[in-house]
């Protein structure tokens, strides 16, 4: 059937398929029930698969599609003794065996470059390794812009790709065409070229990390379905199959869509959802026979579809908008189906017809190819498409390695990452937007298969800066000022809160205009800035993490975890957990209320993240502490400005003078009859307060703050504004400026680190070494000249022609009229009058580094005031 006669097809495919089973129908258009006709490799499961068993293990994984058996392999092959990998079926069972086989160096982010890099790396070499063929073709890729705006998102990763080892290269149209001659080149305008991209056999890469992991002392064992999993005391596993039971000191889940019924086994709702993707593959297109060489896979954005060789025709795979897209519901109701593995769904032709159509127009070879074959498999999508890699909060020794919508991209690297986690102790690099902690119990069902929806429909959309998706929202995480904001603001979305990022002003276009260059934000966050840094201004900051932390153990505990002293009662300081290496695990505020007892700050999107740090410290170390989660039940309002303290003294009894209540000073106040947490701390570096309080009184207290300033003229902020407020006071922030990326002397984080305190801190010995080594690098502070485009972050750095760095977050100074950014430069380049360039849209501005902060804090100005009697400072 010719391609260009889909509409004919759809009909006798729906004759066919009112007779077939999806299992029957699958094995009446593919050659074997077990390989799809393309795949190229001869390994053979069976070899790997022994009749030993074993009743302990250091390590079990549950799941035998290309992840975990990477997994397998790295833990063997670095000498973990004891890894035993159990699958259900048999190997590639899931969604890695009709995969289409991908494989790329980009990524729109910039973490998951590093993933990408390693897998293709490891998958050049793994037949030479293990003897086994993979089917690796490497004849490169390139997405093609058909739109000025999805040129200048070339531009933009083209920045942001320059300082990884990735090669990228932003191509002409003349060198698309010479590398997929069959195009239709009347629309294309750019494109984005990865050497070294391609396509591998799913089933023979799979094969091949099986034969290595079994090389290396791993036991792999199928069919093996795990019936049970039975947490103990000490922390360990026991594992039942019908085969006999397993103690193992760690379990990984790395089950595919199958990863929703092992987390129930413990009481986890994995947020996870099946989704339907198709792909056609065409017979022996002429044209494609007759070429020289192969052609580079293609992904044709604007279409929604990637096209790749195979054998002399082409593979075509579409990623329909949300609503044409399918999920299969009935798996999240009532699980995946037994005995489903090497199964698939019925095609459906009218969700593809738009992408068929687009795709006949750009390559009209099409129209007359032949299709062989048609597959519509599962795929598992988490919310944000982006797979859970890590240890789970609130489990002991679990694991995860699920969610996987590129999965055979991913298996190689995330292998490699786990492994080195899981025997090193902590992550080898910065990838929390893969933490499975990112999602917590206010992750409903409905809101994933919102979110999935919209995942898998944006496939292929413009990727912006500062970009907002909203299906889904809100979540049940708004708070108590919600209802009173939303119509006034542009929300964003935190961890499942709604928070302002900026709000309307009156003859400024309001919404959500994303874009790679200033928009209609702009300036409106100047006015906010203005109005903190002269007037006053109050933000919703309630998506804070918040701990509670008390016993009698708590001192011990958080002196340990934290590189900084710990305040005395009724004081907060900002603290860094390092991990054993002395990166920059988490940045928190500690502020100590009571004998014992403690309040823990963190961001929003960190809030899992550090409580399962924290938690493992407290077992590991066998502290006597109970720490407690109270970031929803607690709300935050920040009042910040030169007139805070005005509007804040009508409202209170106590001395909110500043010797009364100094800064960084917390106590206990009543504020308008309000019982509230008041902390003399504020990220804008102004005057200012953050005050915590019972969600419920939010309202009431927002009213009267807001009623008590208007003589000062008060008004909202947003965050858009408090970053450019930070940046300008050239205070750090984590995940950008730090991370476990970075050590806290290369951030400048040294006020904060204290090597001098009595207690043995975590990675306290690392930064001696680092210190008597030396610094490689710093983070310096820059100003830019630009004009209509400011950085955002992981921009390229030059210097002589050369890519020396990266920038890590920028903004705006509405009060130099320049643009600011952080960076992380050599150490022979990082004195203060340095000139560099920062690429930005393709573009090199030129950069001064200066002594920071931009702008004094109100701490510090005040206090030279005092010292010199300057009332201008």
């Amino acid at each position: 059937m010719l391609l260009g006669g889909l509409k004919q097809l759809r009909f006798q495919l729906r004759t066919v398929e009112s007779t077939l089973t999806p299992g029957s129908w699958l094995r009446s258009v593919c050659r074997s029930s077990s390989r799809l006709p393309f795949q190229e490799g001869e390994g053979k499961a069976s070899s790997f698969s022994e009749t030993r068993w074993k009743d302990t293990a250091e390590t079990v994984i549950i799941g035998g599609g290309c992840v975990g058996v990477s997994l397998a392999y790295h833990l063997a092959k670095a000498g973990m003794k004891d890894v035993v990998l159990l699958e259900a079926s048999e190997l590639t069972a899931g969604s890695t065996w009709h995969a289409a086989g991908l494989t790329t160096y980009f990524h729109p982010g910039i973490n998951l470059k590093k993933i990408h890099y390693y897998s293709i790396k490891l998958y050049e070499k793994l037949e030479e390794e293990t003897g086994q063929a993979v089917g690796f073709h490497r004849p490169g890729s390139i997405r093609i812009a058909t739109t000025p705006e999805r040129v200048d998102e070339f531009k933009y990763q083209m920045t942001r790709t320059r300082w990884h080892a990735t090669e990228q290269y932003l191509i002409e149209p003349e060198k698309v065409q010479e590398m997929f001659p069959l195009l239709n080149m009347e629309k294309v305008l750019a494109g984005l070229y990865n050497p070294g991209d391609g396509h591998i056999d799913p089933y023979s890469l799979t094969m091949a990390l099986a034969a290595g992991a079994w090389k290396y002392g791993a036991l792999l064992k199928f069919p093996a379905p795990v019936t049970n999993l039975k947490p103990r005391s000490d922390g360990a596993w026991d594992i039942e199959t019908p085969q006999g039971s397993i103690r193992a000191n760690r379990i990984v889940n790395a089950t595919g869509f199958w990863a929703r019924e092992v987390g129930k086994m413990i009481g986890l709702e994995h947020p996870l959802i099946p989704v339907h993707h198709q792909y056609l593959v065409t017979a022996t297109i002429p044209e494609v026979k007759a070429l020289k060489k192969e052609l580079a896979v293609l992904r044709d954005l604007e279409g929604s579809y990637y096209v790749r060789q195979e054998r002399d025709g082409l593979l075509f795979g579409p990623y329909e908008n949300q609503e044409k897209m399918k999920v299969q519901d009935s798996w999240v109701t009532n699980g995946v189906p037994p005995g489903f593995g090497k199964e698939l769904f019925e095609s459906d032709l009218d969700r593809i017809m738009e992408n068929v159509e687009a795709a006949m127009d750009m390559i009209p070879v099409l129209r007359k190819a032949d299709i062989i074959n048609i597959v519509s498999g599962p795929i598992t999508y988490s919310p944000d498409i982006l797979p859970m890699v890590g240890p789970h909060q609130g489990v002991k020794n679990y694991w995860v390695a699920i969610g996987f919508g590129y999965g055979i991209i991913h298996a190689g690297g995330v292998g490699k990452y786990l492994s080195d986690w899981i025997l090193g102790g902590e992550p080898p690099f910065d990838l929390i937007e893969l933490d499975p902690n990112r999602y917590g119990k206010w992750t409903t069902t409905q809101y994933t298969e919102a979110k999935a929806r919209e995942s898998y429909g944006f496939n292929n959309i413009v990727g912006y800066p500062k970009e907002e998706r909203f299906a889904g929202r809100p979540t049940k995480r708004i708070s108590g000022i919600y209802n009173i904001l939303n119509s006034k603001c542009s929300m964003g979305f935190h961890a499942g809160w709604e928070q302002p990022h900026w709000f309307y002003k009156p003859g400024h276009e309001p919404g959500y205009k994303p874009s790679f260059q200033r928009t209609n934000w702009f300036q409106p966050v100047g006015l906010e800035y203005q109005q903190v840094m002269q007037k006053v201004g109050v933000i919703d900051l309630s998506p804070f993490g918040k701990f509670k932390v008390r016993g009698k153990d708590s001192l011990k505990l958080l002196d340990h975890l934290f590189a900084n002293v710990i305040p005395k009662v009724g004081f907060t300081n900002i603290s860094h957990m390092l991990t054993p290496k002395g990166r920059v695990y988490a940045e928190m505020t500690v502020c100590q209320q009571s004998p014992g007892e403690f309040l823990l700050i963190t961001g929003s999107g960190s809030e899992l993240h550090d409580l399962r740090w924290i938690e493992e410290e407290i077992v590991k170390g066998g502290y006597d502490v109970e720490i407690e989660n109270i970031t929803d039940e607690l709300g935050v309002l920040g009042v910040a400005g030169p007139s805070a303290r005005r509007v804040l003294q009508r409202l209170t009894s106590a001395d909110l003078s500043s010797d009364a209540f100094k800064f960084l000073q917390s106590k206990p106040l009543t504020i308008s009859n309000i019982p509230v947490t008041a902390i003399r701390i504020s990220y804008t570096g102004e005057l200012g307060w953050e005050l915590y309080h019972k969600q419920e009184d939010s309202a009431m207290l927002y009213g009267a703050i807001m009623e008590a300033g208007q003589e000062e003229g008060i008004d909202n902020f947003g965050t858009y504004a408090m970053n450019a407020l930070r940046m300008e006071k050239a205070f750090r922030a984590w995940g950008s400026e730090m991370n476990c990326d970075t050590n806290p002397l290369e951030a400048g984080l040294d006020h904060f680190i204290k090597l001098n305190k009595p207690a043995e801190f975590i990675g306290k010995q690392a930064l001696k070494q680092m210190k008597e080594k030396g610094l490689k690098r710093r983070l310096v502070y820059l100003t830019l000249e630009t004009d209509h485009v400011d950085p955002e972050g992981n921009e390229s750095v030059w210097h002589d022609g050369k890519v020396v760095g990266n920038t890590t977050s920028g903004s705006y100074s509405y009060s130099t009229r320049k643009s600011l950014a952080f960076a992380y430069v050599p150490m022979e380049l990082s004195k203060v009058g340095q000139r560099v360039e920062v690429e930005l849209l393709g573009k090199s501005y030129p950069a001064t580094i200066i002594q920071e902060p931009l702008v004094l804090t109100e701490p510090a100005r005040a206090q030279l005031q005092k010292k010199t009697g300057n009332s201008q400072v």
